[in-house]
């Protein structure tokens, strides 16, 4: 079909897409963090990082589990266990996937008992706000579709698993 010209319209042209090598290298003021392969390094740092801790929040996790009240808040703690296990196993499969390398076992670091059932809730509170924070600048280091969507799982469940330990801090009626 002919559409004939018309004063005053602009006709656009389709743009293909700038080749990679192409794309002017330049970081948008703000968006550093955003930016792939700038933050790559960082990324596997985190990732070696959320790694090393698991020993220390397994005993963490069972303290939990012996100080809470009733079967229903040990029932929910173990679901939370058992994500963070799997959480585990999949930032050393993410960590192998990008260097082909495993990550190399740290000393254990000594499990610290909280004060109470109430502290150890507000302390898994704040910790799971900061692995979202941290599991993020990962998620933006990624270039692999699969990985993001792990990526993407795992924050969700810290996520998830904030809201339930305010749930449990406030069934517990624990004191702010």
């Amino acid at each position: 079909m002919h559409v004939p010209y018309r004063a005053g319209m602009q006709y656009q042209t389709v743009q293909q897409p700038i080749p990679a090598q192409q794309q002017p290298r330049r970081v948008i003021r703000g968006f550093a963090p955003y930016t792939y392969p700038l933050n790559y390094r960082d990324a596997l740092e985190l990732i070696r990082d959320a790694v090393r801790g698991e020993a220390e929040d397994r005993a963490f996790y069972e303290y939990l589990i012996e100080n809470a009240p009733d079967e229903k808040a040990k029932e929910i703690i173990r679901g939370i266990r058992d994500d963070e296990i799997n959480h585990f196993f999949l930032f050393g499969q993410v960590y192998y996937v990008l260097t082909g390398q495993t990550i190399p076992a740290q000393d254990e670091e000594e499990f610290e008992k909280p004060d109470s059932y109430c502290a150890g809730l507000a302390s898994a509170i704040t910790g799971e706000q900061e692995a979202v924070k941290r599991y993020r600048r990962i998620l933006y280091a990624l270039s692999d579709r699969v990985l993001i969507n792990v990526l993407t799982d795992i924050i969700t469940d810290e996520i998830r698993h904030g809201i339930l330990y305010n749930y449990l801090y406030s069934r517990a009626k624990c004191e702010v």
